[in-house]
């Protein structure tokens, strides 16, 4: 959860500022499912920001499977007048009637604890779900759908130069932690055959690994850990060398970005999203928060469980270069993203 503030409002300025042509969706309805996730209840405050500080106007549709986690996720906003609520299921093949001008698909599985527990569903909520959101789409007459993705897609590779859009490495699909990146893979090939079978307007956005505030309770990922061990005054536990190299993005700019390419990105592309200033090691992002805390670094011994779902890419560093022609830029280094996530995470 976010501690809201004056000051988170003041950064929910800052990025909102970084987005060209913003206009565009005022006046509009917006559907986002994973609404209660990291990234998409990021989007939903710069649209709930853009409403009440620029009477923007925006009709925000936030999906998801309770209604009660919805309220309690966003509970300073009122279900009915800032936001609607809308029953959504990523494993159900239907969904409610929706009218949207944009739609953004987010829900699915972001903990690799949860990718080795749950294969199954793992790879149903990124295809089952994305192609009910499709074809509610194609039904409504939407502008356009945007898709979030991941940098896993990229598979494995040798060197450490980051990915571009059109890099592919290794992924070992008979390994059932595969279950999330051949998952997203097929998924970004579903909005291609939307857009050539049906003529759906679709762009596709690989987030890098996002860091905030704004991480969940079941988020098991790295990141996610060292900012709860933070967060308490505790030390940070690492549990690998850490010598992986990463993307790291403060989830505000994750958000800014995202409505970016909604807005200016290319129909039948995607963009990957990463801060060039934060290309680093695993250990490094642990160090950064560990410091925002004032606390150290510390190594623990990870079971087999976590060990089965960690990340096999040493090298998932993005090139974001396509993303910063549209007009995008990040605003939060990894000092400052760090301080920033320590101070408004809320256990």
């Amino acid at each position: 959860m976010v501690k809201y503030s004056d000051v988170y409002w003041q950064d929910v300025e800052a990025v909102m500022q970084q987005i060209p042509n913003k206009e565009r969706m005022f006046g509009k309805s917006i559907f986002i499912t994973g609404a209660t996730g990291m990234i998409c209840s990021s989007v939903a405050e710069i649209l709930f920001y853009l409403n009440f500080r620029y009477k923007a106007d925006i009709k925000i549709m936030l999906a998801g499977r309770s209604k009660d986690n919805m309220q309690k996720r966003f509970s300073c906003f009122t279900e009915g007048k800032d936001y609607f609520f809308v029953p959504f299921d990523a494993m159900e093949q239907s969904m409610p009637d929706i009218h949207a001008e944009y739609m953004i698909h987010g829900a699915g599985n972001a903990s690799p604890t949860v990718y080795t527990q749950q294969p199954i569903e793992t790879m149903l909520a990124n295809i089952v779900g994305l192609n009910s959101v499709l074809q509610a789409a194609v039904q409504g007459g939407s502008e356009r759908v945007l898709y979030i993705s991941s940098s896993e897609v990229y598979g494995s590779k040798e060197d450490n130069e980051p990915y571009r859009e059109n890099d592919f490495g290794y992924v070992d699909i008979l390994n059932q932690r595969a279950s999330y990146p051949s998952a997203k893979r097929a998924a970004e090939t579903l909005c291609i055959a939307y857009g050539q079978e049906f003529g759906l307007n679709t762009v596709i956005v690989r987030p890098g690994h996002i860091y905030g505030p704004s991480i969940t309770a079941a988020d098991s990922r790295a990141s996610a850990q060292f900012t709860r061990n933070a967060a308490k005054g505790e030390d940070i536990i690492m549990k690998s060398e850490g010598t992986q190299l990463r993307s790291y993005c403060y989830t505000l700019d994750c958000a800014s970005a995202i409505l970016t390419v909604l807005l200016n990105g290319v129909s039948g592309n995607a963009y990957n999203i990463s801060n060039a200033a934060s290309i680093v090691s695993i250990s490094e992002i642990a160090q950064a928060l560990a410091e925002a805390a004032g606390k150290k670094v510390v190594f623990g011994q990870a079971t087999e469980n976590e060990k089965r779902g960690y990340n096999q890419m040493q090298n998932s560093s993005l090139n974001a270069e396509k993303l910063e022609m549209l007009g995008w830029s990040a605003v939060f280094s990894l000092e400052k993203g760090s301080r920033k996530t320590v101070f408004f995470f809320e256990e």
